[in-house]
């Protein structure tokens, strides 16, 4: 006669381990890949370091941005004003860190604007196809046969200067660029197996478009909107050095190289420090731009 006995078996996979899902599997793979690319990783800790500047600037400037001092007019880099001063005597450094903010959010605005634009245009022309996608195709042609800035100043020119209409103009010649992106992504995806499966269970047009195909997509806007935020930053600052921008009082970068052009000869570095950093901040978001497409490519290995 034997006792009947309850016997417990005991995993000996870790809870953690089962916990993980395949999106951490996917994340690790792209930050893996990612920071391998150490052009990119410097690249973003330098963007990083102007979005906390975006934030705390304003409170951490050591003049005011906008405060003039006639007894400092046009002064080189110094242990006082390491950037120098303008000509009103106002402090080049304060006020480049001040219009970072000012910088970040016109460009990002509209580059989110654009992406949100053109996701929803190019997912509408490349599933439904027909007079829907060669009516969007075609405004799209019309509106890359124009130069990216010489579009953003007629834009501007009709709707008048100001911050605003410049978020508008960017917004609006950086759609057509997402939308056929997207376009592209969407007609590969919707002829996939588990589309085709999930169309033949009944699912409705917008399930499948949000559902199914949406997440593919993801990658390529991730990737295009860090290369047209540089675009952005250089056509705004364009817009604002010709007066279409930010007004002349404003930290902009680019109304600031507007106003220190007339003294280029006498006090560079009034021009230098702004182009400098517009340079610096174009080229980084482009690098991180290339590091993002190594890492979310499927064909790179790790």
């Amino acid at each position: 006669m034997s006792d009947n006995s309850t016997v417990t078996v005991h995993s000996s996979v870790p809870e953690d381990t089962l916990a993980k899902s395949p999106a951490t599997g996917k994340f690790r793979a792209f930050m893996s890949k990612f920071m391998k690319q150490k052009l990119a990783v410097i690249s973003s800790g330098f963007i990083l370091l102007l979005l906390v500047l975006a934030v705390i600037g304003p409170h951490i400037v050591p003049y005011p941005p906008n405060e003039p001092n006639y007894d400092a007019m046009m002064q080189g880099p110094s242990a006082a004003h390491w950037a120098g001063t303008d000509e009103y005597g106002r402090d080049i450094l304060s006020r480049l860190i001040d219009g970072t903010r000012l910088t970040m959010v016109v460009s990002l605005s509209a580059v989110f604007i654009s992406a949100f634009l053109g996701t929803i245009l190019g997912l509408i022309s490349g599933y439904y196809g027909g007079w829907i996608d060669r009516l969007i195709m075609r405004g799209s042609d019309v509106m890359f046969s124009f130069p990216d800035l010489l579009l953003a100043i007629g834009i501007v020119a009709i709707l008048g200067p100001g911050l605003s209409n410049v978020v508008i103009a960017v917004a609006v010649f950086g759609t057509p660029s997402f939308a056929r992106i997207i376009r592209s992504v969407t007609l590969s995806s919707k002829e996939s197996l588990y589309v085709e499966a999930a169309r033949s269970m009944g699912a409705k047009h917008n399930r499948i478009i949000w559902k199914h195909i949406f997440p593919e997509t993801i990658p390529s806007i991730i990737v295009n909107v860090s290369m047209r935020i540089g675009g952005a930053i250089l056509a705004a600052s364009s817009l604002s050095f010709l007066g279409l921008g930010a007004k002349a009082t404003e930290p902009d970068w680019g109304a600031m190289l507007s106003m220190g052009r007339d003294y280029l000869s006498i006090a560079p570095h009034i021009v230098y420090y702004p182009g400098l950093l517009i340079f610096l901040t174009v080229l980084a978001f482009n690098l991180i731009g290339d590091g993002l497409n190594d890492a979310l490519d499927p064909k790179t290995k790790n």
